[in-house]
């Protein structure tokens, strides 16, 4: 399983690997099971301020589940609901991290490596990158959460499009319809997402952190109960090292020291 997810650092950004090249980077369903484990230990680390996900190469960023698994591990409603599952649990986990999570993708982001693209904070796409969700080919029906998370992204009539029809559809497309942040020539993504998430790690990580939480609250809709805990959040703000650092070095027209406290 090492070999098939792997994890590098480069500073205060950890990037994690879909590692299975000659397979397009499709997703077993024990990659899907260790990817929990995988965040919970970036997010843990104080060091790490962003998480990237990308695949092996630039061929794929993930192509899917592997269907070559499908006859073992999801070959009935039983199994089927075991597996989604573990699916839902990878994805939450990926969804709910208190670290910015950007997907690079290269290639192919199909099906469930798409879900997991949707499930990150922003997606940057190489210009030839291709994009959709195949399960009305398959027989295969998308789940309340994984649907409510595109829907969120795309809209009800985009997302009607992508499930309906199981096409698979290009960058600038999926910029239009806002399934994308940016859209870069291949030759360039690598270094621009780089670059952007060293961008991140160099601001406030409380502010990241709670800003990523109330927009959370705000897809859910609002209520009081919501409201009462945006507030907290904006008091713990102003109560913070880092507001004080960041007031400090604007005045004194030097680069902010954030500590994430």
């Amino acid at each position: 399983m090492t070999d098939e997810l792997l994890t590098v650092r480069d500073g205060p950004v950890a990037t994690v690997i879909f590692n299975r090249p000659a397979r397009h980077n499709a997703l077993t369903l024990a990659m899907r099971r260790a990817l929990p484990e995988i965040v919970d230990s970036l997010e843990a680390d104080p060091e790490v301020r962003v998480i990237v996900f990308r695949g092996a190469g630039t061929e794929a960023f993930a192509s899917g589940a592997d269907i070559g698994e499908f006859r073992t591990v999801r070959y009935d409603a039983r199994s089927a609901a075991a597996y989604n599952q573990v699916v839902e649990r990878a994805e939450a986990r990926i969804a709910g991290c208190a670290r910015p999570t950007i997907a690079m993708t290269f290639g192919y982001a199909v099906g469930g490596g798409l879900e997991v693209a949707v499930a990150c904070d922003l997606r940057l796409a190489a210009s030839d990158a291709r994009f959709g969700i195949t399960a009305s080919k398959l027989g295969i029906i998308y789940g309340l959460t994984a649907t409510a998370r595109l829907v969120n992204l795309v809209g009800p009539a985009h997302a009607k499009d992508i499930l309906y029809s199981g096409r698979i559809f290009g960058a600038d497309e999926a910029a239009t319809m806002g399934l994308v942040n940016r859209v870069l020539p291949p030759g360039e993504l690598e270094g621009y997402a780089g670059d952007y998430a060293r961008m991140l790690a160099a601001n406030a990580p409380l502010s990241i952190t709670f800003a990523k939480h109330i927009i959370h609250r705000a897809l859910a809709g609002p209520s009081a109960e919501a409201a009462r805990a945006v507030e907290e959040l904006v008091a713990r703000g102003f109560e913070s090292e880092d507001y004080r650092e960041g007031v400090a070095a604007f005045l004194e027209k030097r680069p902010p020291r954030f500590r994430g406290r």
